[in-house]
């Protein structure tokens, strides 16, 4: 069997959507923006590709006969998050955002929850990661608080130290959060536990964070898939995000422990669907506004990028795109409503432009048409077929 591989950089945007503004996002271009900052990028590989034909992006100029076609994909879902954007890739489009709230969450939300575990909750506010564990960190440890924070995202995130809170400890409140936080009331999107170390002035949140995500309302390509015997592994994150309906994934500490294991998984894939995400870009660089590391990590990638596709043959399948932006230009430390962009390649095939296309959803056709299964989702297929032009 053949395979398809999809690798979501996450956080990696290539230019503000038409309704931006509507999110607070007006000027957001995660790419373009974080090569201005720089200098330009020196993405050789990524150009080679047509990264720079799908996005004005400073160092990545366009080439004439790139290796792969390239275009870049709006989001029809409402939302910026990594749920939406994920369960849009497998064609699932969201037509309502998931809640948010930017003053924190309601009184007998909270109530319930330090009902549920005994233990008081600490800040209950819209913050940065990093920035709540820094300033409430030590109340935490004192107390034995949980620190529950939240972001322009739909997701309830609870911060606490891994030697007071054990981490599985923290895994079963985030449980009890998730089941109290589902439809019909407020059906928030993630619930996230967020484990820090250290001492005070130098907490550090751990590899241990785990995602408790809504389950897909309606049907996914993933459940496609299993239902037709097609093989589904991943890399990252991903299996959290789909609540782990029909994908399992390796997860790991880092892009650089998730290339080599995909690098990896892939080699000894007899064929199916693989479908990696590289969180660093989102959570390392772009939550931190840290455009220097952002850049960093696109040369890490693009430099790791021909070894991946030595182990390509004829007749595969590597789609690499994002989720949504997450411009660290910006004075924002929150996802931004962006373009995405999308590259497909086949060993042998020539590159051609896959234009500007309406849904993230466009990959479930396409992957659709490669399996060659009747297809239930939205969108149109980009696959090329052979013969055309």
């Amino acid at each position: 069997m053949k395979k398809a591989i999809v690798m979501v950089l996450d956080g990696v945007g290539a230019g503000e959507l038409p309704d931006a503004g509507d999110y607070g996002d007006r000027g957001s271009d995660t790419l373009g923006n974080v090569a201005r900052s720089v200098g330009g990028l020196q993405l050789p590989n990524l150009k080679a590709m047509g990264l720079g034909n799908l996005h004005r992006i400073m160092g990545v100029e366009p080439v004439r006969l790139p290796l792969a076609s390239w275009g870049r994909m709006a989001e029809a879902s409402r939302g910026k998050d990594s749920t939406t954007g994920h369960w849009e890739m497998m064609g699932l489009i969201s037509r309502s955002p998931m809640p948010t709230f930017p003053d924190g969450f309601p009184g007998r939300v909270i109530r319930k929850f330090q009902e549920l575990t005994g233990r008081p909750v600490l800040g209950n506010e819209a913050a940065s990661g990093t920035e709540i564990v820094a300033r409430l960190g030590r109340e935490q440890v004192a107390t034995g608080g949980l620190i529950v924070y939240t972001s322009a995202d739909s997701v309830f995130q609870i911060a606490a130290h891994e030697d007071v809170v054990p981490v599985e400890e923290l895994y079963e409140y985030c449980r009890m959060a998730r089941e109290m936080l589902s439809p019909p009331d407020l059906g928030v999107g993630r619930v996230i536990a967020r484990p820090f170390i250290g001492e005070e002035g130098n907490y550090v949140r751990t590899s241990r964070r785990r995602d408790f995500s809504l389950p897909p309302p309606d049907t996914t390509l993933l459940d496609l898939l299993a239902g037709n015997g097609v093989p589904v592994c991943g890399v990252g994150k991903i299996d959290d995000l789909f609540a782990h309906r029909n994908i399992e994934t390796v997860h790991a500490a880092s892009n650089d422990e998730e290339m080599a294991i995909l690098l990896d998984m892939t080699s000894r894939c007899a064929g199916g669907f693989v479908f990696a995400n590289f969180c660093d870009f989102d959570t390392r660089w772009g939550h931190r506004n840290n455009f220097v590391g952002f850049a960093a990590g696109l040369s890490a990638f693009d430099s790791w990028l021909p070894s991946f596709m030595s182990i390509l043959s004829p007749g595969d399948l590597l789609i690499i795109t994002a989720d949504h932006g997450n411009d660290p230009t910006t004075p924002s430390t929150d996802h931004s409503r962006e373009y995405v962009p999308l590259l497909s390649h086949s060993p042998g095939r020539p590159g051609r432009s896959l234009g500007v296309r309406s849904t993230f959803s466009d990959i479930s056709r396409t992957l659709c048409d490669f399996f060659s299964l009747e297809c239930p989702f939205p969108g149109e297929s980009f696959l090329e077929r052979e013969g055309e032009a």
